[in-house]
């Protein structure tokens, strides 16, 4: 089981890990996005949300800060969920569409992410 665990550490933290690092590869594009939103400092917001997401991806695959690495998680997706996949205001079908699956999977996310606080630390495979 302690292997599985590091699996679902590596896919779940890899996944906020990888969404970080493209929030500097593509930063000039998400800006663009992020400012089409209307979110204030969109620039600082993405630079700054990509930092959270790298810094949390690498907390839970490492298994360390755990509680830290959650709330950077939750700090990035209630915002981000409620700001820039408000389903309730997209009138195109297939935009409406999209927003709602990306508003759910963000709320799984959250619930997930909340998940890894129950589990007893110091983990197995932990960097420290």
């Amino acid at each position: 089981m302690e292997y599985l665990f590091l699996v679902s550490r590596i896919l779940f933290g890899g996944f906020f890990l990888l969404n970080g690092i493209n929030h500097f590869l593509k930063g000039d594009m998400m800006t663009q996005y992020t400012t089409a939103k209307g979110v204030p400092a969109p620039k600082i917001a993405v630079y700054g949300t990509g930092l959270l997401l790298i810094l949390a991806g690498l907390g839970i695959i490492g298994g360390v800060y755990v509680a830290w690495a959650v709330l950077a998680l939750i700090i990035f997706l209630i915002p981000v969920t409620f700001i820039m996949h408000a389903f309730w205001k997209a009138t195109e079908p297939n935009m409406k569409m999209t927003e709602t699956i990306m508003f759910m999977k963000n709320i799984a996310l959250t619930g997930a992410a909340l998940a890894y606080l129950f589990i007893p630390e110091p983990w197995a495979f932990s960097l420290f």
